[in-house]
């Protein structure tokens, strides 16, 4: 167990170390995505009875937050490792795949959760979230940033440059955050683009996250953990794979 504990150690330290960057900038964007979005709609938009739309948007820009960050974490070690030539030294070790698993999306999961809490702690004021059912909450924050931890181990190995990874982020990661259900309902779209946004599981994220603290959202918070957890086993084991091969990382 020391062994996987010790790279974790070493991840850990390697975003807190440059705090103001990978903790402080996001919290600040999100702040500004809350100041523009809901100043401008507050009095316009009421997603649900009783909830304002700065309510409704803070849910969504938390967890927006906590999987983009978990994300960029296993993701930007493994490509920098690799383009510095240090991943050797791991490579040395008489760590197992699992070990580098763990490490890697467990360093991940605190990086989405530390920035996740400093948005809540940063925005609580700007409006009245209830916290209906917190354990909705803290599962879909776990399981969503350790499904976008372990997808980042895989475009971490894919990746062989940093414009490589900049293109996963850009075209595949921000798109389906994006449309998701961060900023509306899915209930406000037209049914074509209702169903298509049914097959992106950053949707059941997001939403189950804000069952959580309204106790009401688009689909069950059951459908959304079922297809949440589906969906992180099948990352988790390609990642394990690709890890256990040496994929891009053994020649």
């Amino acid at each position: 167990m020391k062994g996987w504990t010790t790279l974790f150690y070493k991840e850990v330290l390697r975003f807190w170390k440059v705090g103001f960057q990978t903790v402080a900038a996001p919290v600040m964007t999100a702040i500004l995505y809350l100041l523009i979005f809901g100043h401008v709609l507050e009095s316009h938009v009421e997603v649900y009875d009783g909830v304002g739309y700065t309510a409704f948007l803070l849910p969504g820009l938390i967890m927006m937050s906590v999987l983009q960050n978990a994300f960029a974490n296993s993701s930007s070690s493994l490509i920098q490792s690799k383009i510095m030539g240090n991943l050797v030294f791991i490579l040395l070790s008489p760590l197992s795949h699992r070990a580098w698993f763990l490490a890697y999306v467990g360093s991940s999961m605190v990086r989405g959760m530390v920035v996740g809490a400093g948005v809540l702690l940063a925005t609580f004021w700007t409006a009245q979230l209830s916290f209906a059912e917190p354990l909705w909450i803290l599962t879909f924050a776990l399981l969503g940033s350790a499904l976008l931890g372990a997808l980042g181990v895989i475009a971490g190995l894919w990746a062989e440059k940093f414009d490589q990874m900049a293109a996963f982020q850009n075209f595949v990661i921000v798109p389906m955050t994006f449309l998701s259900g961060v900023f509306y309902s899915i209930h406000s779209l037209p049914a074509f683009w209702q169903q298509l946004s049914r097959f992106n599981p950053f949707f059941y994220m997001i939403d189950g996250f804000r069952h959580g603290f309204f106790g009401r959202g688009d689909v069950s918070p059951w459908l959304s953990l079922g297809v949440v957890g589906g969906a992180f086993a099948l990352v988790a084991g390609l990642a394990l794979h690709l890890l256990k091969t040496g994929y891009k990382i053994r020649h």
